[in-house]
């Protein structure tokens, strides 16, 4: 990846990290399937209109809209209900823990279905190292009692493989050189955010009745309106330009970086303090992220041929 995908990678880490703060204050007051259909049915109406002040419109293509309406089942529908209920069983901090197996998922999932995003010893290494940071950030206290709220537990883990699926199914939105759009990307994001209100709308409609609800907060419309612009409809364009440019398996790094965003956020923007634990676990998931990027170790390779071999050297610096 290129310095323009780290930086959409970190930016996407701020904005993804906040929605598990978001949907806990949202779900004090909404059941978790009215709670994703608000978050995702909000995000199409921002990007909807958002198309119409730009001049784009969602093509009017049979075919595209079944890709819509299977990325909006699989990005959307599927794993925001199941982690909103998730998170009714576990804290956001497991939670957080248990998404960032995503690039593990994603991984799996890629290397059976892709032919050209093949897993890599390396790739496996540096991920696991960085989960291994993930955990110390969040705090080894958030696993405790793991297992004694299995549902809860299982149903973000779901939604993880999900998010792998819907990863590596978002590729045919790219020409087969995975090089350029066949879509807009900003097209697509809405198209997704489309596909998944229709999809689960009716089912939230039918399944929780929200009319019969007690009338929501202030807090908790706020909340729901910050999950749907800001982690939603924002984050989807970003995800989309980063699916582009850097593929299924390098996208679900983002789940890796969101607890380190979110402790620089609190340090910088709420004067929060660092403990040692949580310098040891950036550490690790910077170190971890430079194992699956490969340049370091390319160039220490590289280096190291040419120490054995100056003739090598010599030979690659007149190419």
């Amino acid at each position: 990846m290129g310095p323009a995908d780290w930086g959409m990678l970190i930016a996407l880490s701020v904005l993804w990290g906040g929605s598990f703060f978001f949907v806990a204050v949202a779900i004090e007051d909404l059941p978790p399937m009215t709670t994703a259909a608000l978050r995702i049915g909000l995000a199409a109406l921002a990007l909807g209109l958002l198309l119409r002040i730009i001049g784009l419109k969602i093509p009017v293509n049979p075919i595209l809209w079944r890709d819509f309406l299977v990325m909006g089942l699989l990005n959307l529908a599927i794993p925001f209900t199941l982690i909103s209920w998730g998170q009714t069983h576990i804290g956001s901090g497991l939670a957080s823990i248990i998404n960032a197996t995503s690039p593990f998922t994603t991984t799996i999932v890629a290397h059976l279905l892709t032919h050209d995003e093949r897993v890599r010893v390396s790739r496996l290494v540096g991920v696991g190292i960085a989960f291994a940071g993930v955990v110390l950030i969040i705090g080894i206290e958030a696993l405790h009692g793991l297992g004694s709220a299995f549902g809860g537990e299982m149903a973000v883990f779901a939604a993880a493989w999900s998010y792998a699926f819907g990863g590596v199914f978002g590729r045919r939105f790219f020409r087969r050189d995975m090089r350029q759009m066949r879509v807009n990307p900003l097209v697509a994001s809405a198209g997704q955010m489309a596909g998944g209100t229709v999809l689960l709308v009716p089912v939230a409609l039918v399944a929780e009745r929200p009319w019969t609800l007690q009338v929501p907060s202030l807090e908790t419309w706020a909340a729901i309106a910050a999950v749907s612009l800001l982690s939603t409809a924002l984050a989807s364009i970003l995800y989309f330009r980063l699916l582009a440019s850097a593929g299924a398996t390098n996208s679900m790094l983002v789940t890796l970086l969101m607890p380190v965003t979110a402790i620089l956020l609190g340090v910088t923007v709420l004067r929060e303090r660092l403990d040692p634990r949580h310098f040891v676990g950036i550490t690790l998931v910077a170190a971890g992220l430079a194992v699956v990027d490969g340049r370091i170790m390319s160039a220490r390779r590289h280096r190291s041929r040419s120490i054995s071999n100056p003739q090598v050297g010599r030979t690659e610096t007149a190419d």
